[in-house]
């Protein structure tokens, strides 16, 4: 998977809406801001009932994986020592408090393949890295892999089920040095250490499961093992229901990162895609997909050239965040067909440092999760439901 929260995007700017009058519009939604961490800190997930979870640097300059709750913050450690990195990267959807994510261990990875992992967490020794799920009142429990090294959990639904992505033991002549190991798309649970293969687009040998809801279907991607963080590695969007594979795809025709990010109750699906002519993966729009209306790619802000939907709710409010020429980033909310910059609907006295500069993550109450440019963890409250 791609750099998510660092990368610097920049790409055409191919919308597929038309133009909304203003006068037709409900005015703008304001927002309370609550920081929730100031110490290199990022929310990337929030539940229906407030809870957000993601990481935070430790004075050691390690990342921990860390949930927010009533006002409190736990430090979720990690599956090795307390000098290891482990995190919460991705929007986790359920309504039991589970948190999924990744964690290094302190075994060491033979292979020093880094994996899809170094582009979250530091690894300099080349530590193991494994998904793992975390349950209130527990501690994280470790996710098995397909026999190979490396692992990465995502999403976990209301059922018990988390996916991600593992590796097996083949070596794949698809990957690209230091990667050596082929890794498929997975479904963990819901008993434990019970883990389950998801098929691929025919011809594929390579893939990820980046998010699930309660209703059976799961998204993700599928392509050549390539680097494990995107490109190749997502030649197809993928939704598997009952089993089956099915291709979301690209209207442009581009052959690389189409990432779809969530997956609503409702089966919407939000992401970003590859542009042809851009397997260096610099020029990726956002989308949002269903059967009913297909592929659209998101309208950005004004100025801006690329962007990222991380997470829609059930309610159809897609986040995210996008770049402009110059590479700053901008988070935003899109509702009502129109894409809006969440630093202007922020009611004075929010006690940041820093803009914001990424929305990560949104609930069905509208409450939306990121980070600052200055390493802020925050929740950003809609006015109207206080």
């Amino acid at each position: 998977m791609r750099q998510i929260a660092t990368v610097i995007i920049a790409a055409a700017g191919i919308t597929g809406f038309a133009q909304v009058s203003p006068a037709a519009l409900p005015p703008p939604t304001t927002y309370n801001l609550t920081v929730l961490s100031g110490a290199g800190a990022s929310g990337n997930s929030i539940d229906d009932f407030g809870l957000v979870a993601g990481s935070y640097t430790l004075a050691s300059s390690a990342l921990h994986a860390s949930v927010w709750a009533f006002g409190s913050q736990l430090d979720l450690g990690t599956l090795g020592s307390a000098a290891l990195s482990s995190n919460v990267q991705w929007p986790v959807k359920n309504s039991l408090g589970i948190v999924s994510g990744i964690s290094l261990t302190d075994a060491l990875d033979p292979n020093k393949e880094g994996w899809s992992c170094s582009y979250f967490l530091p690894n300099p020794n080349f530590n193991v890295c494994r998904g793992f799920v975390w349950e209130p009142g527990g501690k994280m429990r470790p996710l098995p892999t397909l026999g190979g090294t490396n692992g990465f959990a995502t999403g976990s639904n209301d059922l018990g089920e988390t996916v991600g992505w593992a590796e097996n033991t083949v070596h794949d002549s698809s990957c690209v040095f230091p990667q050596v190991l082929q890794f498929r798309p997975v479904v963990w649970g819901p008993r434990h250490d019970e883990i389950h293969e998801l098929p691929l687009i025919a011809g594929d040998d390579d893939g990820a499961a980046t998010a699930l809801n309660d209703r059976g279907q799961i998204v993700g991607i599928s392509g050549a093992c390539g680097i494990a963080v995107g490109g190749v590695s997502a030649a197809h969007a993928v939704i598997w229901e009952n089993g089956f594979a099915t291709e979301i795809v690209n209207p442009n025709g581009a052959l690389y990162w189409n990432t779809p990010m969530m997956i609503n109750a409702r089966g919407d699906v939000v992401g970003f895609a590859g542009v042809p002519g851009d397997a260096a993966g610099n020029f990726t729009p956002p989308f949002m997909w269903n059967r009913k209306d297909g592929w659209v790619f998101l309208p950005l802000l004004a100025g801006d050239i690329a962007g990222v939907a991380t997470s829609i709710n059930n309610r159809g409010q897609v986040v995210g965040y996008s770049n402009d020429a110059s590479g700053a980033l901008h988070p935003w909310i899109w509702q009502h067909g129109v894409t809006t910059n969440l630093n202007g609907l922020l009611e004075p006295g929010s006690g940041l440092t820093g803009p914001i500069v990424i929305a990560f993550d949104i609930n069905d109450r509208g409450e939306i999760t990121g980070t600052t440019a200055t390493g802020q963890a925050f929740v950003a409250t809609p006015v109207e439901s206080r």
